[in-house]
């Protein structure tokens, strides 16, 4: 069934249909340059649509918020009452051909408006599928059904969209409780069905609400708490009106305490329980009444390290309640922890490569930025490598560990005090129980990793008790975890420095067979390609030698990555047109190279215009099998290195992902001390897709 475009809507009401979406848009976009998203009426044109703004900022799209849908719902209601809907499905259509003639793929997503969709005697998202020649996809709601009310559901779906005119692409059952889930997974009917049904399993957490959508659907003033903070999930709610003596009996994991707030007693009692051990986590404080806290109290709350929200409304405490249990959970666009745990969810259950090849979606040859960063996700999930991070009492590890284990990527070793850490992560609203903590000073691993360490350095002058103290540093743990295969890899910086990470992998990992420098790169992400430069942050002068050797490093890292490796050795003249020190370097060192592997297209001395451009290329050394289309670089020099990624990056807007490290017996990368988030979970993938290569090279 080749298609270019998909249709998605839900068969009933409350079906989760955007986590389906937002799972098929991630699947999309690692393979297809050009991927467009479009509803065809939405509930108002105001910008305020949560799914549009959701995919269009998740996956960077170039289309206007405009693009992105046909009508609002007023105008189809008015055109449907005035016997207009054949006007509806070609102005429609106008728009969907529009979008097909400048994109390679487009989803849509339909509509979710029961009291819109009952104004029609037929599925309109049917009829809308059809009159733009769509393939269909369902989506069921499983939830409180068992099997045999599934399997019905599924029928009468299939009847309904067959008859309907439709292409049936596939149905979706979301929701599912666990039994329900594992009862169909055997089904026969299922297995053998003609039309593909995929199965996705309940998360309770996406059903909740967070303090974010609270505070925006009751409009609430936030008093005291940061915005990371508001998304956290309220788990329930609890009503304060007792003494504090009582109250604090009923507080339970992930409360949103609401309270008078006019009661300093309750206000000040739950503030007590998050600096207390003895007493579950909170998600917030929700003040009613339109009190907030008076100047001295106010001051107090101030000076204390509160972890959760104050939030504050002008309702009573009725009518907060009221106004609570009809805010919806979405998966918003700014909510990162729910958009990877809905991911997690779709990519745990669903087999993606089956609906690629039942679209027979083809892939792209032109490699985006975000193609290259989701595939590295993608690539990493195919066998999941244990990375350990020892800096665990960072909170910007935390929260880059929470998603990459809800998306599934990698498993998680963080060093540390097992109290302190869950303490932390609870204290930031973060779940991270699926990850391995250690304390290094406390574990069965530390006398025997500290006997391998003075073996390995006694020749150094290491005495046993200095091997104690050394591997007293968590550095040193981690990478000794790694050396000894209970890690996959590690990754590390964002407090330590680079000479804390590159060292103790010099000293214990050492370097891979005939090669005796360590050095890096940098991954280049333009707009329609990525390159690799390298070595752009370690080695400051190398020589001939050292450099062939950063050449054949920089050439595996990035065929590693499915970048196929053409290698530019730079310098400030190509061929033999130049002389001198500088170019005789670069000179020599592809020859080693060359020498070394043949098998790879290496090109040198070479300038940067011909590297990369065929048309300066054919002018400049138009006998070269590889000038005009280099897409590894190899810089003499640190200073040249440093400074051109930086130039490139910050006049092109090119993305750059880096330092990966290279040319170590297993993986180890260093973060910057200024990362964010986003480049701690990008270099653990990337050093789990390093730790797959090394080991299949094994």
């Amino acid at each position: 069934m080749k298609t270019n475009s998909l249709y998605i809507a839900s068969i009933e009401p409350q079906s989760g249909k955007l986590l389906i979406t937002l799972g098929l848009m991630e699947l999309l976009t690692r393979r297809i340059e050009k991927v467009a998203f479009f509803r065809p009426v939405i509930e108002q044109s105001n910008g305020s649509d949560n799914d549009i703004n959701l995919i269009r900022d998740k996956y960077c799209l170039d289309m206007s918020y405009q693009d992105c849908y046909g009508f609002e719902f007023e105008e189809v209601k008015t055109l449907a009452s005035q016997g207009k809907m054949k006007e509806f499905y070609e102005k429609l259509l106008i728009h969907f051909n529009k979008l097909h003639k400048k994109y390679d793929f487009v989803l849509c997503e339909g509509l979710n408006s029961s009291a819109f969709l009952s104004l029609f005697d037929n599925d309109i998202n049917l009829e809308i599928a059809k009159n733009l020649g769509s393939p269909f996809a369902g989506v069921i709601n499983g939830i409180n059904q068992d099997a045999g009310e599934i399997l019905e559901e599924i029928t009468i779906a299939e009847n309904i969209i067959l008859k309907s005119g439709c292409t049936h692409f596939s149905t979706f059952v979301n929701r599912l409780s666990p039994d329900t889930f594992q009862a169909l997974e055997t089904d026969a009917k299922l297995i053998n069905a003609s039309t593909p049904v995929f199965l996705l399993a309940e998360e309770n957490e996406l059903d909740k609400p967070t303090l974010a959508d609270i505070q925006k659907g009751l409009n609430a003033s936030c008093v005291l708490g940061s915005s990371e903070d508001l998304y956290r999930v309220v788990k329930q709610f609890k009503i304060a009106t007792m003494t504090v003596e009582h109250f604090l009996n009923y507080i339970e994991d992930g409360d949103l305490i609401i309270v008078g707030g006019d009661r300093a007693d309750i206000l000040l009692a739950s503030v007590g329980t998050l600096s207390s051990q003895h007493y579950p986590n909170l998600s917030g404080i929700l003040l009613t009444g339109g009190f907030t806290p008076e100047a001295n109290m106010l001051k107090l709350l101030q000076g204390i390290d509160i972890s959760v929200p104050i939030l504050s409304v002008p309702y009573d405490t009725f009518e907060t309640t009221r106004r609570i249990e009809q805010v919806p959970a979405e998966i918003t666009p700014d909510n990162q922890r729910k958009i990877a745990l809905g991911l997690g969810v779709f990519d745990a259950h669903i087999n993606t490569e089956s609906i690629i090849k039942q679209a027979e979606i083809a892939v792209s040859s032109i490699m985006t930025p975000i193609m290259f960063e989701h595939g590295l996700f993608e690539r990493a999930k195919t066998r999941r490598m244990n990375i350990v991070l020892p800096e665990a009492s960072d909170e910007r590890i935390l929260r880059a560990a929470e998603i990459l284990l809800r998306r599934q990527v990698v498993d998680i070793t963080l060093l540390g005090n097992e109290t302190e850490i869950l303490t932390q992560s609870a204290s930031l609203g973060l779940n991270i129980e699926t990850a391995t903590i250690i304390d290094p000073m406390h574990s069965e691993l530390l006398t025997p990793y500290t006997e391998t360490l003075f073996e390995l350095r006694r020749h150094k002058g290491l005495t046993m008790e200095g091997a104690a103290d050394t591997m007293a540093d968590v550095s040193y743990f981690a990478t000794m975890m790694v050396h000894k295969g209970q890690a996959d890899g590690m990754v590390s910086g964002a407090i330590h420095t680079t000479g804390d990470t590159i060292r103790p992998a010099l000293q214990i990992i050492k370097t891979s067979p005939g090669i005796s420098v360590v050095s890096s790169v940098f991954i280049m992400c333009f707009e329609t390609e990525v390159l690799v430069y390298g070595d752009c942050a370690i080695n400051p002068e190398p020589n001939a030698e050292q450099l062939s050797e950063i050449c054949i490093s920089s050439a595996e890292t990035a065929a590693m990555f499915g970048i196929e490796p053409r290698v530019a050795m730079l310098s400030y003249s190509t061929g033999s047109s130049g002389k001198g020190k500088d170019v005789d370097k670069v000179r020599e060192a592809t020859l080693i190279a060359q020498k070394k592997r043949p098998d790879l297209l290496i090109e040198g001395p070479i300038q940067y215009d011909a590297a990369i451009s065929p048309e300066v290329a054919k002018s400049k050394i138009p006998d070269s099998k590889m000038a005009g289309r280099a897409s590894v670089f190899i810089f003499p020099d640190l200073n040249t290195g440093n400074n051109t990624y930086k130039a490139v990056q910050r006049s092109s807007g090119a993305i750059a992902i880096g330092p990966v490290l290279q040319g170590l017996k297993k993986p180890v990368n260093d973060l910057s001390r200024g990362c964010l988030v986003a480049d701690i979970i990008n270099t653990v993938a990337i050093t789990a897709i390093q730790a797959q290569s090394l080991q299949q090279d094994k």
